[in-house]
C-alpha cells in the first residue's frame, strides 16, 4: 500500500528502529546538539570578517583624517601643528571638553526627533528651521517673564515654549503629508528657510525680539533673557557644561523606551514598514504619522530653547550654525540605533570645537573640519554595505525537511 507524501519524519519498523535509536545522539540529535569539540576551528580570514564592522568604518576615519591632514598643509600648516590644535580643541581643557559636550546634546536632541519619525517612515529634514523657530518661541518667553521668577518654574516654561515652537512647525509638514500627501523631505527642507528668515526678522525688528537700539554700534540681538530662565551649569571645573547633556541623554533613554518597549512603538514601526498592512490592521495611521514628524519638530525646537538659554543667553541670527543638518546626519549614521547616535554626536561635537581652535591657533580654515565631518560620513556610510559578512550560500538555502515519499507494509 502507498501513503501520500508527508512531512513527518520515516517510521523504522522493525529491529531497524531499535539500531537507528542506538545511534542517535542522547541529546535528540539534530545541528543544536552537536559538541564544541565537534565544531570547525575558525580561521584567521573568517575572525577578521567577523571584525569587518569595526575595521570598516575605522578606516573611513583614518582616510578622511589623512585628507584632512594634507589639506591642512596645504593650508600653510604642519600635519603636527594641525593635530595639535585639533586636539587641544576636542579636549586639550575642562573648557574645550565642556564645549563639545553642550555640541552633542545639541546634535542628539535634533537626532533623537529624527530617529521617532523615522520609525513611521518619516525623514525629518527640517531640524535646522524647527531648531530657528524653537529659539524664537523661548526667547519670547525668557525675555518677557517677571525677574523674580523662580528658575524651577522660567526655564521649564521656556524649554516648553521652544518644543511647542518646533511642532508647531514641524506639523505644517505633517499636516501637507497625512492630508495632501505632499513629501515631508520637500516640505521641511523647504519650511528650513522660511524658519531662518522669521528668526533673522524676529532680531533686527524691534517690533518683535530686537534690543533697543541705543547706538549704531548695537549688535542685531535680543535682550538677554532672565537670569532665571538660564541653562544651570554641571558644576565641573573650568567648564561651561550645562544640563543640557543631562536633558538629551534623558531624552534618547525616554524616547528608545517608547519605541521599542511600548505599543506605541510597535505601531510606529508597523507604520514605517507598511502603511496599507497598518489599515488593514486598524492602526491610526495618519495619527500615528502626525505626531511622529511633530515630535521631531518638538525636540529640534527643544534644541533651539537650550541654545538660547546657554550663554551668552541671547537671540542672534548665527545661532543655529547649521546643527539642524549636522543633527539630521546622525540620525542618519545611527541606523535607528539611539545608542549609536550618542555616540556619533559626541564625535561630531567633538570634532566641530576641534574645527574653532584649529583656525584660532593653527591658522587652518575651519571648512577644513567641516570637510573632514563629510569625508568621515561618507567614508562610513558608503563603506557600510561591506560591514555586513555575506551569508554563505549554504546559509542561505532553505532547510528541506525530511519526508517519506512511500512507505510499504
Amino acid at each position: 500500500m502507498t501513503v501520500p507524501t508527508s512531512t513527518t519524519p520515516a517510521v523504522v519498523p522493525g529491529p531497524d528502529r531499535e539500531a537507528a535509536a542506538s545511534t542517535a545522539p542522547p541529546d535528540g540529535g539534530g545541528p543544536a546538539a552537536r559538541t564544541p569539540e565537534a565544531r570547525p576551528a575558525r580561521s584567521p580570514k573568517d575572525r577578521l570578517l567577523d571584525a569587518r564592522p569595526v575595521l570598516v568604518p575605522l578606516a573611513a576615519v583614518l582616510g578622511a583624517l589623512a585628507v584632512a591632514t594634507a589639506l591642512a598643509a596645504l593650508a600653510g600648516a604642519t600635519p603636527a601643528e594641525a593635530a595639535t590644535a585639533l586636539w587641544e580643541g576636542m579636549v586639550g581643557t575642562p573648557y574645550a571638553i565642556g564645549s563639545s559636550l553642550n555640541v552633542a546634546a545639541v546634535l542628539l536632541l535634533v537626532a533623537t526627533g529624527f530617529l521617532v519619525a523615522h520609525r513611521a517612515g518619516l525623514v525629518n529634514v527640517g531640524g535646522e528651521g524647527q531648531i530657528c523657530v524653537g529659539a524664537v518661541a523661548a526667547t519670547a518667553v525668557g525675555t518677557t517673564l517677571p525677574a523674580g521668577v523662580p528658575a524651577v518654574v522660567a526655564l521649564p516654561l521656556l524649554l516648553l515654549a521652544a518644543a511647542l515652537g518646533g511642532a508647531a512647525w514641524a506639523s505644517i509638514a505633517a499636516w501637507l503629508a497625512v492630508r495632501r500627501g505632499v513629501s515631508e523631505v520637500i516640505t521641511t527642507l523647504l519650511l528650513n528657510f522660511v524658519g531662518v528668515a522669521v528668526l533673522v526678522l524676529s532680531v533686527h525688528e524691534e517690533a518683535l525680539l530686537r534690543q533697543p537700539v541705543t547706538s549704531s554700534e548695537t549688535l542685531p540681538q535680543s535682550a538677554p533673557l532672565v537670569e532665571a530662565s538660564h541653562l544651570p551649569l554641571l558644576g565641573l571645573p573650568g567648564s561651561p557644561a550645562t544640563v543640557a547633556i543631562v536633558l538629551a541623554l534623558a531624552g534618547a533613554a525616554v524616547a528608545a523606551v517608547v519605541v521599542r518597549r511600548t505599543a506605541t512603538g510597535v505601531r510606529l514601526t508597523a507604520v514605517g514598514m507598511s502603511r496599507p498592512a497598518s489599515l488593514r490592521l486598524g492602526l491610526p495611521v495618519d495619527r500615528l504619522r502626525f505626531s511622529s514628524l511633530t515630535t521631531a519638530g518638538a525636540a529640534a525646537g527643544v534644541a533651539g530653547g537650550v541654545l538660547v538659554a546657554s550663554a551668552p543667553h541671547v537671540l542672534d541670527d548665527g545661532l543655529s550654525s547649521g546643527y539642524g543638518f549636522s543633527g539630521l546626519v546622525v540620525g542618519l549614521l545611527a541606523r535607528g540605533s539611539f545608542s549609536a547616535a550618542v555616540g556619533i554626536a559626541t564625535v561630531l561635537g567633538f570634532l566641530t570645537s576641534g574645527g574653532i581652535n584649529l583656525q584660532l591657533a593653527a591658522g587652518v580654515p575651519a571648512s577644513i573640519t567641516q570637510i573632514l565631518e563629510s569625508l568621515i560620513i561618507v567614508g562610513v556610510a558608503g563603506t557600510a554595505i561591506w560591514a555586513v559578512r555575506r551569508t554563505p550560500r549554504a546559509a542561505r538555502r532553505p532547510r528541506r525537511t525530511r519526508t517519506t515519499t512511500e512507505v510499504t507494509s
